[in-house]
């Protein structure tokens, strides 16, 4: 024990005798462990965020969408797709919508030129839409049964064209649409399952036809499904036969849920990368560690070969530079686990996430710095503990 314990003094007066070079030392598994730490505890945040929405928002919502085989360059869904649809026993709720094409929106008339080259989806929408996307007005109301049946130029816009058109909520507001001006009468909050329906014109069915439309009816090209909780895949495959009466190649399904997951598996790769760049840096720092101590072994040698003329073994003298390169790997991955999670900590807070760190991440850090650094100190330690006193003359 008390052999240890001399070791111990003697390895860390070696370390803070000499506060440059160790820190110089400590910033390889240093960067290398707040590499690994803040790439994996920012995935990992992310997925908590994105599995936080997808509990927010929910996986069950499905696009249905018409394809070419329903009506060639303007494809339609069938007049009665609702209640197609409704005869699946695993849908929930319903709503439909026509994007229309061709219809430049502005603010005001004068501004045409400005909004020409940036085209503004306009959808002909039901008053189911809100319900079935499960999303909130975060002013005004949406379209009711009223502008259906009298056929008012009315609109609802999405939060994002309301910010570009500095809409104030509840401001008394109209807006172009081609030649016609519709009364703004409220803002859809954030759909975040559907992103362009941020900066969307929604406008009722009526209105649509009346102005934009001119064939008989307008028919919906998309609709929006709810199902029950764990039947989507089935849902959606069901949808497919029962809008088309038996042809499951006439539609196409999309459940809205799985982009985001999408998302979480290309954040899987970026992780990949950052951890083995991480890797690569401990091994580096390794690499480094190796090199300064071998050049301190011959900067040593006098200490070594007074130590070896009072008795000291080659045991005790490689065991001293091991201790060394020990603590350097324990003292650069505990510093490189605080640099990285306070990088979790700003990442998280900058893009609004969930601040996730897993409890093995820390001490794996700090286990991986202390392995290379060790690794890394052993052919110093070897080649210290081979100098014999009086070659320590000569080398000194």
């Amino acid at each position: 024990m008390k052999v240890f314990r001399d070791l111990l003094r003697v390895s860390l007066n070696g370390l803070f005798a000499r506060k440059v070079r160790t820190l110089l030392l400590l910033l390889g598994p240093m960067i290398g462990v707040a590499a690994i730490i803040a790439a994996v505890g920012l995935t990992d945040s992310a997925k908590g965020d994105l599995k936080a929405k997808v509990n927010k928002l929910g996986t069950n919502l499905i696009e249905v969408s018409a394809s070419s085989a329903f009506g060639g360059k303007d494809p339609t869904l069938p007049e009665d797709v609702i209640d197609r649809a409704r005869s699946v026993t695993t849908v929930k709720s319903v709503a439909k919508v026509h994007e229309l094409a061709n219809i430049v929106v502005t603010p005001y008339s004068e501004a045409k030129d400005k909004y020409e080259a940036v085209p503004i989806p306009v959808l002909a929408s039901d008053v189911l839409l809100p319900s079935v996307l499960e999303v909130k007005l975060i002013s005004g109301r949406w379209l009711n049964d009223f502008d259906e049946q009298a056929t008012s130029r009315t609109a609802v816009i999405g939060i994002g064209l309301a910010r570009q058109f500095n809409y104030l909520p509840g401001e008394n507001r109209t807006i172009q649409l081609g030649n016609f001006r519709y009364g703004v009468v409220g803002v859809l909050s954030e759909v975040e399952l559907e992103p362009a329906f941020d900066n969307a014109v929604f406008i009722p069915f009526a209105a649509a036809k009346a102005d934009f439309v001119d064939t008989d009816k307008i028919l919906a090209n998309k609709i929006y499904v709810r199902s029950q909780v764990g039947a989507e895949k089935d849902t959606s495959e069901a949808l497919k036969v029962a809008v088309n009466l038996g042809g499951p190649d006439e539609v196409t399904t999309d459940i809205k849920s799985e982009a985001l997951q999408l998302a979480a598996q290309s954040d899987q790769q970026i992780k990949l990368i950052v951890v083995s760049m991480g890797i690569l840096a401990s091994i580096v720092g390794g690499v480094g560690i190796a090199n300064v101590m071998s050049i301190s072994v011959i900067q040593r040698s006098a200490e070594i070969g007074i130590r070896r003329a009072l008795g000291h073994t080659r045991s005790i003298i490689a065991s001293q530079f091991l201790l060394e390169s020990l603590f350097i790997g324990l003292l650069g991955g505990i510093c490189g686990v605080l640099l990285g999670i306070l990088s979790i900590f700003l990442g998280a807070t900058i893009a609004g996430w969930v601040f996730v760190l897993a409890p093995w991440l820390p001490p794996a850090g700090i286990a991986l710095a202390m392995v290379i650094s060790v690794i890394a100190g052993l052919y110093p330690s070897v080649r210290a503990a081979k100098l014999e006193p009086l070659e320590t003359l000569r080398l000194g």
